[in-house]
């Protein structure tokens, strides 16, 4: 096998649209180690004003494209701020879109969210059960932005035989990830009050819903890696769900959580709150099949998480 540096003009040119998000930066990384580092910003550009789209993709004309850009939040932040996380992943995803169509993109792999699969989905979730039922009324905003990114990718496919994917990963999580207990995920935000509750000698944490609710975690670097996988090896119309293969109740991980961060005190459990879906869990067969293998096991995984929270957020 050759050693000889690879010339830089030969490597692929690398949009990650989202890469100061989660699941972006985690890509991001994973691209690098690799030696196929994605494109740079000093800023991100705002991928939902059209002009900053364009110039992006005139300036560098990516051959691949990685699509994360879009807001998100936990349950909090789709009851208060619906309209504001639907309207900017419309307008980012169709101009995204629009522009790789636009400037030939060789492919480009787009990723939507489990919570586009119906409240009552049969479990675990297939892509064949997207758009046969309601959605949970708690992101039904942000869960229609991400299903209509879907059937756009779909549309584009068919009338121009562009190569999109799309994907749908399970709930996120690692380095990076949101830590605002208004604004986060349910692990950010636990992690969060669990450590300030730690300091403070608090007696209990209260979490949110009843704790029945069952949830499939993956860990934002597995998740990079299936993208990866998914960008080189999947072709398909039907969405790939990115999952860990595994499942548990917020109870199990509210306690996996306590153990990470050293809480001793009471976990009290709120089922005034809203649960959200009852249970959410991938059909990821397909992503098994072409190789995957291999999650990063949850104590290491939130671990990790609680050490990136310590770096960036406890110190301040």
């Amino acid at each position: 096998m050759s050693t000889e540096p690879v010339p830089l003009a030969s490597l692929p040119r690398i949009l990650v649209a989202g890469g100061d998000t989660l699941i972006g930066a985690a890509i991001a990384r994973t691209l690098a180690v690799r030696g196929t580092p994605a494109l740079a910003f000093a800023a991100e550009p705002d991928w939902t004003r059209p002009e900053a789209v364009e110039a992006c993709f005139r300036s560098h004309r990516p051959e691949q494209v990685y699509l994360c850009a879009g807001m998100t939040g936990g349950i909090q932040e789709n009851r208060t701020r619906p309209a504001t996380l639907m309207l900017h992943n419309l307008l980012a995803s169709t101009h995204l879109l629009e522009a790789a169509l636009r400037h030939r993109t060789g492919k480009l792999l787009y990723l939507a969210s489990s919570c586009s699969y119906p409240r009552l989905c049969p479990q675990p979730m297939h892509p064949r059960s997207l758009m046969t039922g309601p959605l949970e009324p708690t992101n039904e905003a942000y869960a229609t932005a991400k299903l209509a990114g879907l059937a756009l990718v779909k549309a584009l496919r068919q009338e121009h035989g562009c190569r999109f994917i799309a994907g749908i990963p399970a709930n996120a999580f690692g380095p990076g990830d949101d830590f605002d207990p208004d604004q986060a995920h349910v692990i950010g935000a636990l992690l969060h009050r669990m450590h300030t509750a730690r300091l403070a000698g608090d007696p209990e944490v209260v979490v949110w819903g009843s704790g029945r609710a069952r949830r499939e975690f993956v860990f934002a670097d597995d998740l990079a890696r299936a993208c990866l996988l998914a960008m080189a090896a999947y072709e398909e119309e039907e969405p790939l769900n990115l999952g860990a293969g595994s499942d548990l109740s917020i109870a199990e991980l509210a306690e996996l959580i306590r153990g990470v961060v050293g809480y001793r005190g009471a976990l009290r459990f709120d089922p005034s709150r809203p649960d959200g879906m009852p249970l959410k869990r991938l059909d990821s067969s397909a992503l098994e099949a072409l190789g995957h293998r291999g999650t990063t096991p949850m104590p290491e995984a939130l671990a990790a998480t609680y050490q990136d929270y310590l770096r960036r957020h406890a110190a301040s």
